[in-house]
């Protein structure tokens, strides 16, 4: 659009001039027909005839156009022969090297004025340029109007010749968003044209096969390799503990080998955590779902919890409010809870207190696991969620794997909900929360419930 507007200006830039250019020509063939027909006038007056007559003769000639043409005659000496009436006594004095020339006259518009040779007289025709002037200014307002137009008619047709020329890029964009780790497998779909957007397709087309063969063979390792791992490092721990049963050791022996047993079961844990991860990777983990209100859960675990709390002289608080059902598999739920209140533990120091606030909303159950340690940075949120990846706490201990919160969202996910991490009320501590898809249950049958009892209840382990 700036091109073309851009071109239109120059246009008419060049359009102005040259319509200008022809007007004030056609000016001065105006003036030079007027002083061929002054000087037709004056032939039939003799060579010797006074200034008086020739400037009689010649006001008697302009008696009909005195409002179009001007006129000033000079004698030999320069003398002034003949005015015309309307110059007001004001001089036009020719340029002494030009034929044609503009003339500024006090209480009258621009005049283009002609010099000509009358003998050894010196005659000045001129008119006025008002009428170019006035061509010019609508030419110029018609400009500015098409303009105008050309900008909202190129805008409107821009906007809809882009919308159609982006579109095969906006399905490409759409597309590429929708793949991910856990959708490799969708491509762009690629038309039979033989063009650049075409091209662009296939060539991310084959960027994404070859994703998609890396990653699978990255998650066929972490399988292989960790179900490898298992059966050499059972029987490590077979020969480790039938070495303490023996009682042959010394007392430094036996416990070099109850390290290495405590090793080994962190190790095997490990890799119990990898072979999760890749199933779950590989959408091989199924889930059995079942519907339950998880309010009875959350109490089942909330015993636990207490215990682990006043074991590390922490308090452990519980809240539910909403009423309703959600689709999850108790088992997997419960090792994300557990996974995340260890973490909460782990980053508290002793004395404080961890919430775990559950919610059923409209349309999801919203579980918050709060602590009262000093919390992670915001550009490092994300980043835990990752595998290994652990972010130094004050008061955390360092005995984790990393493989944690990696776990709770790929259970989280395989629930079809999310988890995410957030400051912690008042900006203290750390919050971990997950939503998982819920169906609440009718006003009525909420009614019911809250008849029957509060629909709000808390568990404190102090």
């Amino acid at each position: 659009m700036l091109a073309s507007t851009a071109t239109f200006a120059a246009l008419f830039l060049a359009g102005r001039y040259y319509i200008e250019y022809h007007a004030i020509h056609a000016l001065d063939l105006l003036n030079q027909s007027e002083f061929e027909h002054i000087r037709g006038g004056l032939a039939s007056l003799g060579a010797n005839s006074s200034s008086a007559a020739m400037s009689q003769r010649v006001d008697s000639m302009m008696s009909n156009n005195l409002e179009m043409f001007f006129t000033e005659i000079y004698g030999p000496d320069g003398a002034v022969v003949y005015r015309s009436p309307e110059l007001q006594g004001q001089d036009m004095t020719p340029a002494p090297k030009r034929q044609e020339f503009n003339v500024k006259i006090s209480g009258l518009s621009e005049l283009r004025a002609g010099k000509f040779a009358l003998g050894t007289y010196t005659a000045v025709v001129a008119t006025s340029k008002r009428h170019v002037r006035t061509v010019m200014i609508g030419y110029e307002h018609t400009f500015y109007l098409l303009l105008l137009v050309m900008v909202a008619v190129s805008s409107v047709i821009g906007y809809g010749f882009g919308r159609m020329a982006l579109r095969p890029l906006r399905l490409i964009q759409n597309t590429a968003n929708r793949i991910r780790s856990d959708n490799l497998s969708e491509r762009i779909a690629v038309s039979t044209a033989r063009d650049e957007i075409s091209d662009l397709a296939r060539l991310l087309n084959q960027m994404f096969d070859r994703l998609e063969i890396s990653f699978n063979q990255i998650r066929r390792f972490t399988a292989e390799a960790s179900h490898e791992l298992k059966t050499p490092l059972t029987l490590v721990r077979l020969q480790a503990e039938k070495l303490v049963v023996d009682g042959q050791l010394t007392p430094a022996q036996e416990n070099a080998v109850q390290v290495q047993l405590k090793e080994l079961e962190h190790l095997n844990r490990i890799i119990e955590d990898l072979l999760f991860l890749s199933r779950a990777d590989a959408h091989a983990v199924t889930l059995d779902l079942r519907r339950l209100d998880p309010e009875p859960f959350l109490q089942n675990f909330a015993q636990d919890a207490h215990v682990l709390a006043e074991y590390r002289e922490q308090r452990f608080f519980l809240t539910h409010h909403g009423d309703g059902q959600v689709a999850i598999e108790p088992k997997w739920l419960r090792q994300v809870l557990l996974n995340l209140l260890t973490n909460a533990l782990a980053a508290s120091p002793p004395g404080s207190r961890i919430m775990l606030r559950s919610s059923l909303l409209k349309d999801c159950w919203q579980v918050r696991v709060e602590d009262e340690g000093t919390g992670v940075a915001a550009d490092q949120r994300e980043q835990i969620f990752e595998r290994f990846v652990r972010v130094a706490r004050p008061a955390a201990d360092d005995k984790g794997s990393g493989l944690g919160l990696a776990i709770c969202r790929s259970i989280v996910e395989l629930h079809g909900g999310r988890i995410f991490a957030e400051a912690g009320p008042g900006g203290k501590g750390l919050s971990m929360v997950f939503e998982i898809p819920a169906t609440t249950v009718d006003p009525a049958a909420s009614a019911a419930l809250r008849a029957s009892g509060p629909s709000t209840r808390s568990a404190d382990a102090a």
